[in-house]
């Protein structure tokens, strides 16, 4: 969700909760659950490399093992509004977070596919645990604010939990130990669901903004939205072993993941305040370019020192530079209903880059998922181009 979301999707008034306002502990909880659901899609490269590292997971079952809990994540937070409605929301927070705690503790006992199904597993309560924050997003009485928020604390939680885990986890107790951090956590989570909101108002849609399919040239801006995530999680969930393959001291992945972390809190602040101040297609396009030139860098192999600047540009470009996926979708489609299916695209493509990037690579040489990532992103950046240069609109305000 966006700035461009709420009020112009002619959905309820955006300056008053819909229904009942929750409390500030019920929101604070409701945060806290959706944060835990999320983690894993910052502390999962440094783990499963660690995994792989231990000889528990090949290359190819690394990117399938990422690929995999990304999928029934998405999937999860798009089949749980049907499944479970509007009620008994804190009893589905805590037992999402039980759950979740049974597969991160069942993760240190298993290997190869096993290990690769146990993580599909741990997808589907963390997708609920998103789910929940995001029906309280939805029906706040400034959608994108809160969204924006989401975005920052959940990015700095990931920051945190990747230090501690790479300072303080995983020399003395190695990969598993990790995996023991996330079960305790999403016991806390359990915990604290109990204090979410007990249920949800329903909402009610507009006639038409929020039905239908998108236009054709909606669905290749959905593309878009799609190969994005695609060309990033095709190389960056390789970023532990590409470490170890340019001769790194240990510890640098973890810094690296850490670095980038705190970039991309810097690139959606700085997304944040210059939006509408410069052309979201330019943004967009240089942006797009920039992190195909380090994904060269990468696959040089440079010194840890080089590695680290690059991981942290490549982290500020990627979230200063996703913002600018709904004005793509907004521009190719006016009626908004892309803009609408792009969480789910983007979703799906972070699930199937790191599977594409598994075809690529060896256990010696895990350069093909770079050699992937370009490729996606090249793609990427032509669609938007031939989006663009051929729509009749001239101006979009991000």
């Amino acid at each position: 969700m966006t700035e461009l979301d709420g009020p112009s999707l002619g959905g309820p008034p955006v300056h008053v909760w819909v229904g009942p306002s929750p409390t500030l502990i019920q929101q604070i909880a409701a945060f806290a659950v959706g944060i835990m659901g999320v983690l894993f899609a910052g502390v999962g490269p440094l783990l499963l490399g660690g995994l792989q590292a231990s000889g528990r997971l090949s290359a190819a079952q690394l990117g399938q093992a990422g690929t995999v809990e990304l999928l029934t994540m998405g999937l999860a937070a798009a089949a749980a509004g049907p499944v479970f409605g509007t009620k008994n929301l804190r009893l589905i927070a805590v037992v999402c977070g039980l759950v979740l705690a049974i597969c991160n503790l069942a993760t240190t006992r298993v290997t190869g596919d096993v290990l690769t199904l146990v993580r599909g597993l741990a997808g589907l309560p963390s997708g609920v645990m998103i789910w929940l924050v995001t029906g309280l997003i939805v029906r706040s009485p400034r959608p994108e604010r809160w969204s924006g928020l989401y975005l920052t604390l959940q990015t700095l939680a990931q920051l945190v939990v990747v230090a501690a885990i790479s300072a303080l986890i995983l020399k003395p107790f190695g990969v598993d130990g990790g995996f023991l951090c996330l079960a305790g956590l999403s016991l806390v989570a359990a915990i604290i669901g109990l204090a979410a909101p007990k249920a949800f108002a329903p909402i009610q849609h507009g006639q038409d903004d929020a039905k239908g399919l998108p236009s054709l040239r909606g669905w290749v801006a959905l593309a878009a939205a799609f190969g994005f995530q695609a060309f990033i999680l095709a190389a960056w969930i390789y970023v532990e072993p590409l470490s170890r393959q340019s001769g790194h001291p240990e510890g640098t992945a973890g810094l690296a993941i850490s670095l980038s972390l705190a970039a991309q809190v810097a690139g959606g602040t700085a997304a944040t305040i210059i939006a509408g101040r410069i052309s979201w297609f330019w943004a967009l396009m240089i942006s797009i370019a920039g992190m195909i030139g380090l994904l060269a860098l990468f696959y040089i192999l440079p010194g840890a020192a080089i590695f680290l600047a690059a991981s942290a540009g490549f982290g500020f470009l990627w979230i200063f530079s996703a913002p600018y996926l709904t004005p793509v979708a907004i521009e190719s489609d006016p009626s908004r209903r892309a803009a609408m299916f792009g969480p789910g695209a983007s979703l799906l493509g972070c699930s199937a880059g790191p599977f594409l990037a598994s075809l690529v690579v060896s256990d010696t040489d895990v350069r093909g998922g770079l050699v992937m990532g370009m490729a996606l992103a090249a793609v990427t950046m032509a669609i938007i181009a031939a989006l663009h240069l051929t729509s009749r609109q001239t101006t979009i305000k991000t």
